[in-house]
Parts: C-alpha cells; sequence; structure tokens
C-alpha cells in the first residue's frame, strides 16, 4: 500500500494573482463541516502507518487555532506517521500560538510560501505577508525546535530583474533555512495572471532573463550549504523532502480532501474541486471522486523518466528494468541516444540524469520520453 499521504485545506485569507490550486477564499466557507468531512474520507484508510504526510493547500494556517488544533488532532489519531510531516504555511499566518499546535502534534517539517522578499512584488502576487514577517516566521519556527524549514521562492515574475531575485536569495540565505524550492512563474489558465496578460495587461520578463535567474540560483546555492537534488529544489543534508520525492519516484499515495489527487493501485484519481459538492457526497455516505484512470504500463514507464529525471541524480536503470522487466534501452533507446548526443541527458554508471542545459529546457527533454 501507499506510504504517504497528502491532505488539502482548499481555503485562503486572499487568492494569490498567479495561483491555479483549487483554493477558495475563507470568509463564509463551511470550513467546520468541511473539516467533519475530511476527517471522513480519511478515516476510510485502514492502515494506519505512513513515511510521510504533507498537509497543502490553499493554506493550512488559514485555519483558526481551534480548526487547526481539530486538524492536528484527527491526523494524529488516523496516521502513525514514521518519519517526515509537513505543514504548508503563509509566513504572516504561522503565529507563536499556531507554531506550538503544530509543534506538540509533532510537525517536523514547515513550507513557507515566502515567493520574495521584496514587498512590491509581493503586492504584485497579492500576498498578504511582508519581507518582515518571513523572519518572524523562521525565528518563532527555530524557537519551538521546528526540525526542518523550507522557503518557496518564485523567479521570473513581472517587473523582476536579476538584481531583486539576488536579494531574495542572499536573505533566504542568511535565515539559515534547511531547504529552499525555487521555480519560475508559470502562466496558468484560470488565473489573475493568465487574464492580464491575455488583456496585455501583463507584462514577463524575457525567457532569456529566466534562464539567467535559473543558472544564477544554481551558482548562489551552490556556493552554501544547501545541494540540488531536484531541477527546483536545494536542501541540508538531511533535509530533502521525502514526500515530494515520492511523485518524483513515481510512488503511490493517498490524496484527501477537495481538488485532492491520488495514486493507488495503479490508478490515479482525483477529487471534487467544489467545496459544498465535496460536503454533499460525504455526507450522502458517498467517496468524492470525480475523475481515476488506470495508468498503463506505456504511461508508468513515461512517468518513470519524466519524473525521475527531475531529480539530479536521475533515473536508475538497474530500477527501471526490475520495475517493468524492461531495460529504458529497450523502451526508449534512440531518444536516450539522441538525448546524450546532444548533450541533455548523461549516462552515469547506473544513471541516466540531466546536464545543466538539460535542465534548464526540462520540459523538452521530458516530452521525448512519451511514446506515441
Amino acid at each position: 500500500m501507499a506510504k504517504s499521504v497528502y491532505i488539502h485545506i482548499p481555503f485562503c485569507v486572499r487568492i494569490c494573482t498567479y495561483c491555479d490550486f483549487n483554493k477558495f477564499y475563507i470568509a463564509n466557507q463551511p470550513v467546520d463541516e468541511y473539516l467533519d468531512c475530511l476527517i471522513k474520507e480519511m478515516s476510510t484508510r485502514k492502515d494506519k502507518e505512513v513515511e510521510t504526510v504533507f498537509v497543502g493547500g490553499g493554506t493550512p494556517t488559514a485555519l483558526s487555532e481551534a480548526q487547526l488544533e481539530r486538524l492536528l488532532q484527527a491526523i494524529n489519531d488516523l496516521f502513525v506517521i514514521t518519519k517526515e510531516y509537513t505543514f504548508e504555511a503563509n509566513p504572516d499566518e504561522l503565529t507563536e500560538a499556531k507554531i506550538k499546535l503544530l509543534k506538540q502534534y509533532g510537525v517536523n517539517r514547515l513550507s513557507l510560501g515566502v515567493q520574495t522578499f521584496d514587498d512590491e512584488l509581493l503586492k504584485v502576487l497579492g500576498r498578504t505577508h511582508h519581507s518582515d514577517d518571513i523572519e518572524k516566521a523562521v525565528t518563532l519556527s527555530r524557537k519551538h525546535k521546528i526540525p526542518s524549514v523550507s522557503l518557496d521562492l518564485m523567479f521570473h515574475l513581472p517587473g523582476q530583474t536579476l538584481e531583486q531575485f539576488d536579494d531574495s536569495l542572499n536573505k533566504a540565505l542568511s535565515l539559515d533555512v534547511d531547504h529552499i524550492s525555487s521555480y519560475a512563474l508559470i502562466l496558468e489558465p484560470k488565473t489573475q495572471f493568465y487574464n492580464l496578460y491575455r488583456k496585455g495587461r501583463l507584462k514577463l520578463p524575457n525567457e532569456d532573463l529566466g534562464e539567467e535567474m535559473y543558472q544564477h540560483l544554481k551558482k548562489k546555492l551552490a556556493d552554501s550549504n544547501l545541494n540540488q537534488y531536484e531541477i527546483s529544489n536545494f536542501s541540508k543534508e538531511g533535509h530533502e523532502s521525502l514526500h515530494n520525492k515520492v511523485y518524483w519516484k513515481n510512488e503511490e499515495y493517498y490524496g484527501f480532501g477537495a481538488g485532492a489527487h491520488g495514486y493507488i493501485n495503479g490508478v490515479r484519481y482525483g477529487n471534487i474541486n467544489p467545496v459544498n459538492q465535496y460536503i454533499k457526497k460525504l455526507k450522502n455516505g458517498e467517496m468524492p471522486v470525480l475523475q481515476s484512470t488506470e495508468v498503463s504500463l506505456k504511461e508508468q514507464m513515461e512517468e518513470e523518466m519524466f519524473l525521475g529525471l527531475r531529480m539530479t541524480k536521475g533515473v536508475s536503470k538497474s530500477k527501471f528494468k526490475n520495475k517493468f522487466d524492461q531495460s529504458i534501452e529497450d523502451v526508449f533507446g534512440q531518444h536516450v541516444k539522441e538525448l546524450i548526443e546532444q548533450e541533455l541527458l548523461l549516462d552515469e554508471q547506473d544513471y541516466l540524469r540531466l546536464s545543466n542545459r538539460g535542465q534548464i529546457i526540462g520540459n523538452e527533454v521530458f516530452e521525448k520520453f512519451l511514446l506515441s
């Protein structure tokens, strides 16, 4: 059975301009009813022991202290977490009282949605926090001995310069956090940014500057105590995101909550997005699954490659052979040969991994592993 659990809290104090996750403005939402039904859905899983739990959103820290404690208590009642227990949080919502609750109930990793330390860019992104809130949140997390603290940072933002991005990296490193995730802005449909862009009211930096920012990120963090282990992720030794590695290793996991996705027994599924419909289903004694798809062997092998190649270590040829009873060369031989010749892919002992250039144009490389 799956070793990991994702739990979705789809509520936010403010809707960010770039976000396409399933989320709703928390005011006037039936939050307590939602928690009732979320707990009911989670209780359908009978085997308790899991290695990782990740609570994301939305914004889990948008919950009140009482609601947060109720969720934490339910998770502890339903699961025995043996390795990593992560909560996403907004810096300004992470009060000392909430950090104490998270620590009390065993949360050992915080993922802070920082995005940038530039207050003007934070306004553009629709974030509720200021740069001062970030330092305060990290300081409080250290005070209450949260073992691992991660920051999310974005680049290639509207109007952002390389100097602004460098300033954010310097400030993040000065806080001596354990992990940084950093990724370029992607304009997703149904976001405020996407709509503004279509109307010609949003200007992004050119692609060359985006590449320069990514190269600067890699060089800057290579000179720090954080090591790159995935295209967009860097950590101190022992602080890699074990939960996210479940996704990149193409392993199975449960997804609970409105809009959550899971992958169980070779089937990928997605839950209903609207909160009221999610609640209605569970109150009627039904599961809230909107759609499910059995993943074919071909699709499993494709996913093994384009997910696994996100990690700097790459894809193990021997593990691929053991898992699928076919070698990577048997399945993708010509594509692998071409990518190696183009110096986008490196063949090093048991592993195939992206070159530096391959990381920059990763999506183009991944497309080569989609079998016709």
